[in-house]
């Protein structure tokens, strides 16, 4: 599709990595995209362990009776009180359990710290019923301060930080009780993975609106291009097309009488002078030159490039209604529009814009491959493979159109568990890059499904033949580093090729956000949170920064509670 890297759905969105592969043509790294990923895969693994919400108060916290003397001191008369307490919660008789465990608080000896954790975590149990959040809160920082690693009343504490809508609080207790439960509790790993979502929708939302427009790097712009091959105002220009200034000193007599903006516009493509190209439309739109069409959909395109769709918007619509537009133009800014609907994650009416396009030209191979990538996003493999074959029908020689096909093939085989399947998916990119060894996206698509297969070894030759085709290509560089890193635990030579590509284009989100992963599983929190840093501020999209920001949240949080409470994940 038309348009810039969505996120991973560990992390706020509801498009698997998988899936968005399919979008640039390239496959995006298993693993990558959730800032608490050493642990992700093994929690997995054991969340049947510790599932259990945590409701109840606790028993006895001192089994052995009578240690400030004989029976019926006062701890054992706190003792006596909380348990009171704990038949009243049980009974659902609230208010009589809160006196209760404040007789027990007030009667307990302030030495006994564990004791009076205990106690307070109980009362908070209680408020927690009544809905008191501000007391719950403050029962469990009186139980953390007194036992910092008191799993039950952070987790507590962070459940009404988030009825209070304090996101950070909230974050930084869950992130806690995650470690301590070595992110084994599917409960606490929810309520982490719900406030990084909000957090990121939040803070991107404000961030977004501010941005200052930025153009991708030109590795990325020709990428964008080139998955069009019917986008007329993609194409170089043609003879009659010339500025009238190059007409002149070709001896040739100008056809037309003034310089038309959106021919400058065009010019400006060729030499990759991609910044002036808005303003050049912009003239061409306002002098309602003979090209107003075409500068519409062009400066369209560069505001979504630059990730303003709601500048974009107005121009494609423009284009959409103009009913005696070149068809292949309205086809176009369908296509376009239908795109960033879909980065806005209104499938359905991205979905309306396409099938409109494929009403109004029926014979456009763009419209299927891209409605193809729709349809894959949506899970509606079969539908897709439908497009991507159309696609192929129109422009045999679509080598991306087939590689797409057979990696949506694959992945559905792959994740239905069906081995004969994988193995013909896997046969039909073997046919891919022969029939089109200068495919670097096939090249790229396979390494993916030889990773999933751990053929590594060829996986990582497929990653070398695209480098060798697309040596300005700073994604390839990523993907082969992660490989480097699933494939022979090879952490430096990972992390020279993502710097390689940081090297290459400077403006590679998808490199820094992958740096700053691999850094928080390194424990290096300050860099991994300046890598995401650098990563928002080349978002392309709210979403794309939204899941960003909740990668950055999250080491953030890590970073606190490793000061707070001396807490550390395992690192790599």
């Amino acid at each position: 599709m038309a348009a810039s890297k969505p996120v991973d759905p560990d992390s706020g969105s509801a498009l698997p990595r998988w899936q968005l592969a399919l979008l640039v043509g390239a496959p995006l790294a298993l693993g990558i995209g959730a800032a608490y990923l050493w642990s992700r895969s093994r929690a997995k693994e054991k969340r049947s362990k510790g599932d259990g919400e945590r409701k109840t108060p606790e028993g006895s916290a001192s089994p052995v009776q009578g240690q400030h003397g004989l029976a019926g001191g006062p701890l054992d008369r706190a003792q006596a009180a909380k348990n009171r307490g704990n038949k009243y919660f049980k009974a659902g008789k609230y208010e009589q359990a809160i006196q209760c465990y404040t007789e027990a608080i007030s009667l307990c000896p302030k030495e006994q710290k564990s004791d009076l954790s205990t106690f307070y975590q109980n009362r908070a149990a209680a408020f927690e019923q009544q809905s008191k959040w501000t007391e719950v809160v403050e029962d469990c920082s009186l139980a953390v301060e007194m036992n910092p690693r008191y799993v039950k009343a952070l987790f507590r504490r962070a459940k009404a930080q988030e009825r209070l809508d304090n996101k950070k609080e909230c974050l930084e207790d869950v992130t806690a009780v995650c470690i301590l439960e070595a992110f084994q509790n599917q409960q606490s790993m929810l309520l982490a993975d719900k406030v990084l979502k909000q957090l990121g929708k939040e803070k991107a939302k404000e961030k977004y609106k501010s941005r200052e427009p930025l153009m991708p790097s030109p590795q990325f712009i020709k990428s964008y291009f080139s998955s069009f091959t019917d986008d007329i105002i993609s194409q170089p220009l043609q003879k009659g097309e010339k500025k009238d200034e190059d007409k002149d000193k070709e001896g040739e007599s100008a056809e037309v009488t003034e310089s038309s903006g959106y021919l400058k516009a065009k010019q400006y493509m060729e030499e990759e002078n991609y910044d002036k190209i808005i303003s050049e439309c912009t003239k061409e739109i306002e002098s309602k030159g003979r090209y107003s069409a075409e500068a519409l959909l062009l400066r369209a395109t560069f505001y979504l490039l630059i990730g303003n769709a709601t500048a974009a918007q107005p121009d494609l619509d423009r284009v959409i209604n103009m009913q005696d537009a070149n068809v292949k133009l309205r086809a176009n800014a369908l296509i376009k529009r239908g795109s960033m609907y879909m980065q806005q994650q209104l499938p359905q009416l991205s979905t309306q814009d396409f099938n409109m396009a494929a009403e109004i030209d029926c014979r456009n191979a763009d419209v299927y491959h891209h409605r193809g990538q729709l349809k894959i996003l949506l899970d509606q493999v079969e539908e897709a493979v439908a497009d991507f074959d159309e696609c192929i029908l129109l422009k045999p020689d679509s080598a991306l159109a087939q590689a797409q096909k057979c990696f949506a093939l694959y992945r559905q085989a792959y994740t239905g568990n069906n081995p004969s399947q994988v193995q013909t998916a896997m046969t039909g990119f073997e046919d891919v890059i022969k029939k089109f060894p200068k495919c670097a996206e096939g090249y790229a698509l396979y390494a993916q499904a030889l990773t999933d297969q751990q053929q590594f070894g060829k996986a990582d030759e497929m990653y070398d033949k695209c480098i060798e085709l697309e040596p300005d290509n700073a994604t390839t560089y990523v993907h082969k580093g992660l490989l480097q890193l699933q494939w022979k635990q090879d952490l430096d030579l990972g992390l020279d090729l993502i710097s390689r590509a940081i090297e290459i284009d400077n403006k590679c989100d998808f490199a820094y956000e992958t740096m700053g992963t691999i850094e928080v599983q390194r424990g290096n929190l300050d860099k991994a949170i300046d890598m995401f840093n650098k990563a928002i501020n080349l978002a392309k999209s709210e979403m794309e920064m939204a899941h960003l920001y909740s990668l950055c949240d999250a080491a953030y949080a890590q970073t606190e509670v490793a000061r707070k409470y001396g807490l550390k994940p395992p690192t790599l």
